[in-house]
């Protein structure tokens, strides 16, 4: 079974806000990386969970609808689910797919950590 060429780093930025720094590719091989990274980025309650692009080198639409299900996730948390770092590629990509309208989207971390 092929695995998942995935990282992904949990950083605190703020107080009830963390980061998820990923690098590689988000396939559906990538879920238990994914989930993983989002129950340690929302443990002890958020209030934004931010998702940082800027290492993606690929997805495709299985990583779309791990995304789906992590947004999912977050709303029954309570948490925002925002992002930044998105090529214009994915940009469109999350446009096309409406993803732009639940999943907040910035040009950089320093815009969505002054949103939240």
């Amino acid at each position: 079974m092929p695995t998942a060429n995935t990282t992904m780093n949990v950083r605190e930025v703020a107080p009830r806000v963390r980061v998820i720094d990923i690098s590689g590719e988000i396939t559906s091989f990538s879920e238990k990386e994914i989930s993983t990274a989002h129950e340690a980025a929302a443990d002890g309650g958020v209030d934004a969970v931010v998702l940082n692009f800027e290492g993606l080198e690929y997805m495709n639409s299985g990583g779309i609808g791990l995304l789906v299900t992590t947004l999912i996730r977050a709303q029954r948390s309570g948490h925002r689910l925002m992002a930044y770092g998105l090529t214009d590629h994915y940009s469109q990509i999350f446009s096309l797919t409406r993803l732009d309208e639940a999943i907040e989207i910035f040009d950089d971390e320093t815009a969505a950590l002054a949103a939240v």
